[in-house]
């Protein structure tokens, strides 16, 4: 009888640590630990410490997506408040962590982007294919009426990312979730305002 792979469970514990502790921050030793793995199981499912941060940042983001289909898909409301909702289910997400972890998308992009160009390229490639969802509830949205047509939907599209991510890390310093309820006010005042 085979034994079964440990790879998932180091995964998944690789996140746990990286969230807690950064990307410098996490070493193999308490990933393994975490996992409760043996320390040699990790060479033997990844390269490296930043293939694997790879790996982690990739089964990060599938989740990201689960939830941004969930929010953005569901046709049973308006576009403009499609978008209301994924973001008022990320604040619900955040606040059971109570504000004290963030996004691990952004974590990456302030910490190992200028570290290592394969994640760099990796975390670029991510952010375009994560606008685009938004991009096209947007441009639904401003079809329908219901969001001013001053800006194009990708450069709203990446102003909602790059802004809710500056939200997000705010909310972090500050443990509560108003910095993210003030962006989610301003923005949907102002540029995602109906006209």
């Amino acid at each position: 009888m085979a034994r079964a792979s440990l790879r998932n469970n180091i995964l998944e514990a690789g996140q746990k640590v990286m969230f807690r502790k950064g990307y410098t921050g996490s070493g193999v030793r308490e990933i393994m630990a975490e996992a409760s793995a043996p320390q040699g199981s990790f060479t033997n499912h990844f390269r490296s410490k930043e293939a694997f941060a790879l790996e982690v940042l990739d089964l990060y983001f599938d989740h990201v997506k689960a939830l941004v289909s969930q929010a953005l898909d569901d046709k049973s409301c308006s576009p403009r408040l499609r978008l209301r909702h994924y973001l008022d289910c990320i604040t619900e997400r955040l606040e059971k962590d109570d504000f004290a972890r963030g996004c691990l998308i952004g974590d990456f992009s302030l910490e190992a982007a200028s570290q290592s160009e394969m994640l760099r390229e990796r975390l670029s490639a991510i952010f375009k294919e994560w606008r685009a969802s938004f991009a096209a509830s947007i441009a639904e949205a401003q079809a329908a009426g219901e969001i001013i047509t001053t800006f194009a939907p990708d450069d709203l599209a990446d102003f909602l990312l790059a802004s809710w991510e500056g939200a997000i890390l705010r909310m972090k310093v500050e443990r509560t979730a108003e910095p993210l309820e003030r962006f989610k006010r301003i923005a949907f005042a102002t540029v995602f305002k109906e006209p």
